[in-house]
This record gives structure tokens, sequence and C-alpha cells, in this order.
């Protein structure tokens, strides 16, 4: 059997593209190259994500310029055409680019498996639609390595955060894997929690803990950090150092603690009008090294931070309560930023052999 040049591509070599916008990119090229005319493309992708419940990519192809358009899921994002039929974006860009007709293909059997769009200047002919067919049916191979790929980054990022998961997909599955990096830690619990759920309804609670890390972990990713773990009703978060200097890092840590008052002071304020009680919480911050990495039994392993830095920033965080402040910032972030800090004297920390210099937020 003679294969055209885009059909031997599919089957040799397009379970290598590195991502869905590069295969979309390079099938219309190579489409447009056998003689099809094409104007654009779309290529619709259902993925596990907690927000995101559909990916898209446009190809225009006088430009071969791809770009993305997201669906959200309906309890997640009031975005527009959040809740509208699989492959409508890619539908309404496509008819819009061109005069054609839009040509359309699932491939496999599943209603929500992959979709692959078209469009020309001018209505498909006959035997150009075959060939289109003929193309989403070779592609189907590439399309579900590359559905796969999607679902394991998706489910990683989404239990581990960006930066660890993209760790974890390039190196071994093997303890005693992973680097040191200095980093700007954040640790963050509520205050009063056990009481709290004792005399809450377990949903309420769960409502609670979600509005919580809600308000602190959106404002970690706002600056640039990322949440290693929750744990109960807390959670440990770093702001990697790039370069040289901590200072960006450390700035970036401190923004978000802000931001996350900022956040749970609204929050607390509509819960008050709900009847509810207010939800206090302690957060402390640390710049120090780490090792980040695998670590646990042989063959169940958790991708993590622990280090005398760690160590620090969980004892500190433990001060909030007895020196009555919300946000404790160490001497060794305190020295890397120009923040305006207000010094709280040396104090001994449980576990950790120097005493730490102690600071906390002007307003605080």
């Amino acid at each position: 059997m003679q294969l055209s040049s885009t059909l031997s591509w599919l089957v040799d070599a397009a379970t290598e593209t590195p991502g869905a916008d590069r295969l979309l990119a390079e099938l219309g090229a190579r489409l447009v190259a056998d003689g099809l005319p094409l104007a654009g493309g779309a290529l619709t992708l259902t993925v596990p994500h907690p927000l995101i419940a559909r990916r898209t990519w446009l190809w225009r192809a006088e430009s071969g310029e791809v770009i993305e358009a997201l669906g959200f899921v309906a309890a997640g994002l009031d975005a527009v055409g959040g809740a509208s039929p699989p492959g409508d974006a890619g539908r309404r860009w496509l008819t819009g680019l061109a005069a054609g007709l839009v040509h359309e293909n699932t491939v496999g059997s599943r209603p929500d498996g992959p979709s692959l769009g078209w469009i020309g200047p001018r209505p498909f002919t006959l035997d150009e639609a075959n060939e289109l067919r003929q193309a989403v049916r070779f592609a189907a191979a590439p399309l579900a390595a590359l559905t796969a790929r999607a679902t394991l980054t998706a489910a990683l990022e989404a239990y581990l955060g960006r930066r660890s998961a993209a760790q974890v997909l390039a190196g071994p599955l093997r303890r005693d894997i992973g680097e040191t990096i200095q980093a700007a830690l954040l640790c963050a619990d509520l205050r009063g929690f056990t009481a709290l759920s004792e005399a809450t309804e377990p949903a309420a609670m769960i409502a609670a803990l979600d509005a919580w890390f809600d308000r602190v972990a959106g404002a970690v990713h706002a600056f640039g950090g990322e949440v290693l773990k929750f744990i109960g009703d807390g959670l440990l978060a770093i702001f990697p150092v790039v370069g040289e200097s901590p200072r960006d890092a450390c700035n970036a840590a401190l923004r978000a603690v802000s931001a996350a008052r900022a956040g749970m002071a609204h929050l607390d304020q509509e819960r008050r009008r709900q009847g509810l009680s207010a939800l206090p919480f302690g957060a402390a911050l640390h710049l120090g090294e780490m090792l980040w990495g695998n670590i646990g039994a042989a063959d169940r392993l958790d991708f993590t931070a622990i280090g005398r830095a760690v160590n620090l920033v969980s004892r500190l965080s433990g001060l909030c309560r007895p020196l009555g402040k919300a946000v404790l910032v160490s001497g060794a972030l305190a020295a890397e930023t120009e923040a305006p800090l207000v010094a709280l004297g040396t104090h001994v920390l449980r576990g950790i052999a120097s005493p730490c210099a102690v600071f906390t937020l002007p307003d605080n």
C-alpha cells in the first residue's frame, strides 16, 4: 500500500511529537504540502483537570501560528464556552476564518474523544474530504499517545504542582533522586482547626478548608510559587531562587502572604455575614536550602522537600500563636528583602540548634 507523505509521517514519527500544538501544526502543513486547500485546523482534547474540561489548539495555515483555547468545567471558572459541546470553540473559530465549510471528525468511537476540524477557502471536494478522514484514522495512534501523556501530566500537576510534576516526569522512579535547591519557604495553617472540625459538619468543614486553600494557594501561585504539600489544614509552599540573588524569591513570598491575608480578611467578612466563625491562620516565611526529590518506601514514593529549612519554617509557624502574630519572618529571609519588617527579637525554636531572629509585618 502506497501511503502519502502525511500518512507515512503519522505512522512513523507523529507519536514522538512533543505536544498537541506541534502535532496540529505539522499535520496541517503536511496536508497542505499534499495539495489540500486548508486555511486552518483545530484539535480538541478532553483532559482530566480540576478546572479545565477541554483544551483546543487552533492552527492558521497562512502563518503556521498555533493558539490555545480552554473550556472550563461547569463548577470551575465562569468562562465563555465553559458548558459548550466538545469541539465547539474550534468550530466557531474555523467558521470565522474562511468561507468554506468546517470538516470535523472525532477520533475513535467515544463521543468525548479527540476531534480534528479543518476549513478551507472553499468547500472540500469529496476526494479531499476522504483524504481528511483518512488522515484522522491514521492520527488515532499518535493522538492516543498524546492524550495519555497529557492525562499523566495533568494528573501529576494537579497533585504535585507544575515544577514537581516536571521533575517526576523527567527523572527515574527511584529513591535518592533529587536535588538541593535554595528557596523561600512558606508554611501556613489554620488556628483552632481541631476544635472547629469537632463542632462543624464534615461537608461544611471541607468547604471551609477549600476556601482557605483557595486564598493561600491562589496567592502562592499568583506570585510564582508552588504548593508542595497540603497537610491537614496547612500547606508548605516554595518560591525557588532563580539566579544568584534570592531577593526576588523572598519578595514574592512576602507579597504572596500579604495577598493571602487580604483574601482571608474578605472571606472572614463573608463568613461572619453568614453567621459562621472566622478562620484565623498563622504563616511563617524562611529562606534556606532543602532537598527536593523522591523519598519513601522502595515501591511507594513521595515527591517532597526535607531539610533544616523545612524544619525551621515549620517550627517558626508554631510561634504565631504564642507571639500573637499572623505572619512571622525568619532573620534569613528578612536579610534578603528591603520590605519594612518589625523585629520581634530572637527566639528558641523546638528542635532547632540555633536561636532564630524573628520579624513580622508592620501592620501585623
